[in-house]
C-alpha cells in the first residue's frame, strides 16, 4: 500500500517541478576531472560570467561517479574557495531544488544543492548552486576568491 501512495507522489514531485535538464547551460561531459590537493580540489580559472554557480541553470558541475555520496566533491570544490578578499569559508548546504532526469542516480534524477557560505566581514548573503550529477568546467565563480 506504501509503495502505491509513494509512487504518485514522487511522479507529482517530478511534474509539479520544473525539469532543468534541457536548462542546465554549462555541462561538459569531457571537460578533465578536477585534481585533488589535500582535501581539496586544484581550481585554477576564475569565471567571467556573472550567472556561473549564482543561477541553477549555470551551476557548479562538479560531478561524482554515483550517488553513494553525492556531496564529496561538491565539499572538495568549496574548500578550494575564499572569500573575495582570501577570507577563510565557511558553508553549509541548504536546500535542493530543480529535478532533473539522471542516469548518475540511483533513483534516474538528480537535483542542484543549495549551499549558503559566509566568511567574516561578509556584506550580503551568497548561495551557490552546486550539480553533483554531471561535468563541467570547474571555475571560481565571480566575488570569491581561492584559498590560498
Amino acid at each position: 500500500m506504501r509503495k502505491l501512495i509513494f509512487i504518485p507522489m514522487l511522479l507529482l514531485l517530478f511534474t509539479n517541478c520544473v525539469s532543468t535538464k534541457d536548462t542546465i547551460m554549462n555541462i561538459n561531459d569531457s571537460a578533465p576531472a578536477p585534481k585533488l590537493k589535500g582535501d581539496a580540489f586544484e581550481v585554477t580559472e576564475f569565471s567571467t560570467d556573472p550567472k556561473y554557480g549564482y543561477d541553477p541553470d549555470y551551476p557548479i558541475n562538479v560531478f561524482y561517479k554515483t550517488s553513494k555520496n553525492e556531496t564529496i566533491n561538491a565539499e572538495r570544490y568549496l574548500r578550494a574557495l575564499s572569500g573575495p578578499n582570501g577570507e577563510k569559508l565557511f558553508f553549509k548546504k541548504v536546500d535542493s531544488c530543480c529535478p532533473f532526469t539522471s542516469t548518475h542516480s540511483d533513483m534516474g534524477a538528480g537535483f542542484i544543492d543549495i549551499y549558503e557560505l559566509t566568511w567574516v566581514g561578509q556584506g550580503k548573503r551568497v548561495r551557490l548552486y552546486i550539480n553533483s550529477y554531471a561535468k563541467g568546467e570547474i571555475k571560481v565563480p565571480m566575488g570569491l576568491g581561492l584559498k590560498k
